[in-house]
């Protein structure tokens, strides 16, 4: 995969607008102007230091400066690179005005996984804000005054003229705040029930999966979306459908994070793994040039058989050319390549999985040496190893290797555990309030 890095460049003096993004050739599919970091500490330098450079230019003016913040792993350095500059380099925070995102419902301020003490512990207690001017979402207002509570958060952001700069990571259901899938464009300050994923995900922060609350108060997509300037923030392999379902897909409420692309100003910060799914890495060969490594060729070769639903001897040379791979067609065209290909993932296919003894191995994946190996096959579910690879299982034992299986899953349920909860704890909030009523 190649990857162009930003190095040097920072997002304050370089940004690029959405329309000047979007007519670009390499990012032709992204609808949400992306830049991409060789890791999270340079990233989270840069978007510290545009941070920084809003407070200093509000400063200067005597003006307030409004900044909406946000809690989880991804922020957690952009912090401390600010409690740095405070300490080293005289950055006052006297003139900010801060607005958390969200609050877990029932939580105190005082409990240690609460989002205040979150708040106090990597960021409020290191700097010369004002105790005044810090607004986190409570998370022990009576459930009867809520609504009238979320009202008031708005219209103090409202007060300030609105929030200057946000800042926002992502979860795997595609939320910003906790506004979880079915939340609205226009949705504001307000409960909401947590799913499943988000909680599993956040559990570590707590003793046990029980422990982590079903609700939160949480600023609307609305409210997130007036801000002037938007940062969003995704790291690691983990978050990288999502990030690709965010900056490619289309605008839904299933993905609450899609309604960025609406906002005139708002950059995604992401690292080469987060940002390994998007089109110009995924298949670069559709967006522009690109440099046809082996490995690259392979994979384009496989894509564009299972994109026509053709096998690999039969690919033409207008199938590549329609592609974007003519680059790879040499002088004798599809034929060369495709039996090339083909003779390639040929020797990958043998009756001896874990090699034949004593054989020419030169061109198997498998070494024949030694005869005899420990296998161990993960399985994602009881029966899967049996029902997708039954065959090469049996052929292990009985060519006579120690074979292991590692289930991952107990087999109690088919589907997977967060959508199984996310419906279960639907069905139990409808019947409560049901009874309720």
């Amino acid at each position: 995969m190649s990857v162009t890095m930003v190095k040097e460049s920072t997002i304050i003096s370089k940004r690029t607008s959405r329309k000047e993004w979007s007519a670009m050739e390499s990012t032709k599919f992204e609808k949400i102007h992306t830049e991409i970091f060789d890791g999270a500490d340079y990233a989270s330098k840069i978007i510290a230091q545009e941070i920084a450079a809003l407070i200093r230019y509000k400063t200067e003016r005597n003006e307030k400066c409004v900044l909406g913040l946000a809690t989880g792993s991804s922020p957690i350095q952009v912090y401390a690179e600010l409690v740095r500059m405070h300490k080293k380099e005289g950055l006052s925070f006297q003139n900010v005005v801060s607005f958390n995102l969200d609050e877990y419902y029932g939580l105190d301020k005082t409990d240690n996984q609460s989002y205040i003490h979150f708040m106090h512990h990597h960021l409020f207690d290191h700097v010369d804000i004002l105790s005044e001017n810090i607004n986190v979402p409570s998370g022990k207002i009576a459930f009867e005054h809520i609504a009238e509570y979320c009202t008031q958060y708005e219209e103090k952001i409202e007060s300030y003229g609105g929030l200057d700069f946000q800042l926002l990571g992502i979860g795997r259901t595609g939320h910003i705040g906790f506004n979880e899938p079915g939340s609205k464009i226009s949705s504001t300050t307000r409960m909401i029930t947590l799913d499943y994923l988000t909680r599993q995900d956040n559990a570590f922060a707590f003793n046990s999966m029980a422990d982590v609350p079903r609700k939160a108060v949480t600023m609307g997509v609305g409210t997130i979306l007036k801000a002037k300037r938007i940062v969003i923030m995704a790291y690691g392999m983990k978050k990288a459908e999502i990030v690709r379902k965010t900056v490619e897909g289309e605008i839904s409420s299933d993905v609450p994070a899609t309604f960025l692309q609406e906002h005139e100003d708002v950059t995604f910060v992401l690292d080469e793994n987060s940002a390994k799914d998007l089109t110009r890495f995924e298949t670069p060969w559709i967006v522009g040039d690109c440099e046809w490594s082996k490995d690259l060729k392979r994979k384009a070769v496989v894509w564009l058989s299972q994109k026509l639903n053709k096998p690999i001897l039969k690919l033409a040379d207008r199938d590549y050319n329609d592609h974007g791979m003519s680059e790879i067609l040499g002088e004798g065209g599809a034929y060369e390549v495709n039996i090339k290909m083909f003779n390639h993932f040929q020797h990958t296919i043998t009756g001896w999985p874990g090699g034949k003894p004593n054989a020419d191995d030169t061109n198997r994946p498998e070494r024949a040496t030694p005869g005899k190996k420990r296998i161990i096959i993960f399985s994602p579910h009881p029966d899967d190893d049996v029902i997708s690879m039954g065959g090469t299982f049996l052929r292990l034992v009985d060519q006579g290797h120690e074979v292991h299986v590692a289930y991952q899953t107990s087999g109690n349920i088919a589907v997977a555990d967060h959508e199984a909860f996310r419906f279960a704890e639907f069905a139990r909030e409808l019947y409560e309030h049901a009874a309720g009523d």
